[in-house]
């Protein structure tokens, strides 16, 4: 494994329940499918990039990189698609980003990969301010043993997960704006409006 290599996946698993079943990477906003601007984002800062999904595989494999599906078809949450990553990828770092927050741009990327760099932490996750968002994340890959043992024990929370790991929190309370993750339709009907203003 090369030192300092870092891979990085974007996380499109998700069922998207409250998109009325609608594939949340694949919705557009302003004109581009929404997973197009975190391959973007991700992509100058990765030596491998990497597509998480597990429906409309077909779709994700015209952004011309690997899709990969989580181990078990029961939709198992974002810790499934981090781990199905960590078993593929050649690298010492893992960068993860959620499909669905289009105002994220590699230099925000590039902050979790230096601050866990600076910390020699385990893990580096974004904060607001006043909270984690535990899918913005550069991880060491050697935790996959710790991920997989955690997720055969039916555990699902990201939270309690990160915690048990050294764990640097980077701070984005200047533009806490950048996670804002569109989860419904008159959410992105929202940003797109409020993006023309």
């Amino acid at each position: 494994m090369t030192k300092n290599k870092v891979a990085g996946v974007v996380l499109a698993g998700g069922l998207a329940r409250r998109m009325q079943q609608q594939d949340k990477g694949l919705v557009l906003f302003k004109n581009r499918e929404m997973i197009s601007y975190a391959i973007a984002a991700m992509q100058p800062l990765v030596d491998q990039l990497l597509i998480n999904a597990n429906r409309n595989i077909d779709q994700y494999q015209q952004f011309g990189f690997p899709v990969i599906s989580d181990q078990t078809d029961s939709f198992d949450g974002p810790l499934a698609g981090v781990l199905a990553a960590m078993e593929v990828v050649d690298a010492e770092i893992l960068l993860v980003t959620p499909c669905d927050s289009p105002l994220l741009e590699s230099k925000h990327l590039l902050q979790l990969l230096n601050e866990r760099a600076a910390k020699q932490a385990d893990i580096a996750v974004a904060f607001d301010g006043e909270r984690l968002h535990p899918v913005f994340l550069a991880l060491k890959t050697d935790l996959q043993g710790s991920l997989k043992q955690y997720l055969q024990q039916g555990e699902r929370k990201i939270d309690r997960w990160l915690k048990q790991h050294q764990m640097v929190t980077v701070d984005f309370s200047q533009e806490p704006d950048l996670f804002l993750n569109i989860n419904t339709l008159s959410e992105l009907q929202a940003l797109q409006d409020r993006e023309h203003e």
